[in-house]
């Protein structure tokens, strides 16, 4: 069976949305505080510096 292509419930929608907005926050964190990330990208780790990481809110 494929998800893919399946609609979310109501109840996935709220669960993927506070997902999101959580790591949302928390690279905002790492940013704030001079932390690096590190992020899966074409297949390998790539680390990406705190002042390379863009602002969550644009009105910073």
């Amino acid at each position: 069976m494929n998800h893919k292509n399946t609609p979310l419930s109501p109840l996935h929608q709220k669960i993927d949305a506070g997902v999101k907005k959580a790591i949302a926050e928390a690279i905002e964190r790492h940013r704030k505080l001079g932390e690096s990330i590190s992020i899966w990208q074409d297949g390998k780790v790539v680390i990406i510096e705190s002042d390379k990481i863009p602002p969550l809110d644009k009105d910073e």
